[in-house]
């Protein structure tokens, strides 16, 4: 007669936590200035803010904006911020850098303004798999506030988690 196989994890009291979740749904765009500037290695002022003028800006709307140059130009900071004031109207988040530093950003308001008080005293499993752009920071930060609650911290899937904190 074989044994009821049970299922320890479902009945255990060990919360998952998927970073996924806390994906902020919209358009990502990378907008590239290395096309508004002098072959593509010069600021020239004037030019540049013609440029900036006659773009299309409401392309942008409800976007969240990674800004960057894909010339070794040197860029002066002035730059972007004037290509910002622009965008801003339109965009939800602009940040200077990679579609990667976006997401950062982005995950990076989002733990800093999460409730895990419904985590406290209880062991919690960071989940490793994502289908969506999770970057390696958000894992960090999110281990850092859950850690402040919660009786444990793993990362991983229930069957095969690393343990990172244990609290006495």
């Amino acid at each position: 007669m074989a044994e009821e196989i049970i299922n320890r994890v479902s009945q255990s009291k060990l919360v998952t936590f998927d970073l996924e979740d806390h994906y902020m749904p919209g358009k990502r765009v990378a907008l590239d200035i290395a096309d508004w500037l002098y072959e593509g290695i010069i600021l020239k002022e004037k030019d540049f803010r013609t440029q900036v003028e006659s773009h299309h800006w409401p392309d942008y709307q409800d976007a969240y904006v990674a800004l960057y140059c894909s010339s070794d130009a040197i860029i002066p900071g002035w730059a972007y911020m004037l290509v910002s004031t622009r965008l801003q109207p339109f965009a939800r988040k602009i940040v200077v850098g990679s579609l990667e530093d976006l997401e950062t950003s982005l995950y990076q308001g989002v733990i800093e303004s999460l409730d895990v008080s419904h985590l406290e005293g209880k062991p919690v499993i960071i989940k490793g798999c994502s289908n969506k752009p999770v970057p390696p920071n958000a894992y960090i930060w999110a281990t850092n506030k859950i850690q402040q609650v919660a009786k444990s911290v793993m990362y991983g899937e229930a069957c095969s988690s690393v343990p990172l904190v244990k609290r006495k």
